[in-house]
């Protein structure tokens, strides 16, 4: 079984909440406590959120948001996979 992906909507939720944190602290780059891991599942498994720190040296433990694309990256089989929203394929 593969592992669901995240709505949109909770998606969009971390990267607003990503940018806001970004424009409060006014810091290059910034390592977080991931505030979402209680209250989205897909989020559980990430300690930290890493905001525009380089895959290169982020953490395959946490959840990294790259601000210049405004995506969410996360570690899985090897490589660094973008999150991207959920969805299905219904026959017609």
């Amino acid at each position: 079984m593969r592992e669901k992906m995240p709505p949109q909507n909770e998606i969009k939720e971390v990267i607003e909440w990503c940018e806001k944190r970004k424009l409060e602290t006014k810091r290059i780059v910034l390592i977080e406590k991931n505030i979402f891991r209680e209250k989205f599942g897909w989020a559980f498994r990430f300690p930290f959120i890493e905001i525009d720190r380089p895959l290169e040296v982020a953490s395959k433990f946490n959840l990294v948001y790259d601000s210049t694309t405004k995506t969410l990256w996360h570690f899985l089989n090897g490589s660094w996979r973008k999150i991207e929203p959920d969805f299905e394929i219904k026959k017609g």
